[in-house]
């Protein structure tokens, strides 16, 4: 038998690169920094902007959801928020059919003035974390503390459910 030769087209070409390669190799941040830092050094300021707060600044502390941890203790469930830069007066905790909702609220703003210059910057945020309580939870003895920017929630059990717990045993057939 003799080998025979295909007649069928063969192509070797490499894809096109996309418009997008690279683009999404960055931190989506990181890119947007990149650009707002070009604009300040094209615009004319007597005051370097180095001088400015630096970027990350900006976005630090404003988590759209703030870390909470939920434990489970003998006598009491416990959550415990960690909330920096607010104070009570901007958390509200509400309780309502079985649903425990944290939310607050975040202002700032600070104003510069020298000559040559004028600096202002507000900043706004607001989060809401919504938990359902567990079984056993007696909702009329739920208390919250506030200190140095942590919020705990301590949400007490029912007697019967501090001995709701039974052990099962194992068989073997």
């Amino acid at each position: 038998m003799a080998d025979k030769e295909t007649k069928l087209p063969v192509k070797k070409e490499t894809p096109a690169p996309s418009p997008y390669s690279g683009f999404f190799d960055w931190h989506p941040f990181d890119a947007l920094r990149r650009q707002i830092d070009r604009v300040f050094e094209e615009f004319p300021l007597r005051k370097s902007v180095t001088e400015f707060e630096p970027f990350e600044r900006f976005l630090a502390g404003w988590p759209a959801t703030p870390p909470v941890d939920l434990v489970e203790k003998d006598k009491a469930y416990e959550i415990t928020a960690e909330l920096p830069g607010l104070d009570d007066k901007n958390v509200e905790i509400k309780l309502s059919n079985g649903v425990l909702t944290i939310s607050g609220e975040k202002k700032e703003e600070k104003e510069e003035k020298e000559e040559g210059y004028y600096f202002s910057e507000r900043r706004y945020g607001s989060f809401k974390r919504a938990f359902r309580l567990p079984e056993g939870v007696d909702a009329d003895k739920i208390e919250a503390s506030f200190d140095k920017g942590v919020l705990t929630i301590r949400l007490p059990k029912t007697p019967e459910a501090q001995k709701a717990e039974k052990k099962i045993a194992i068989s073997t057939k």
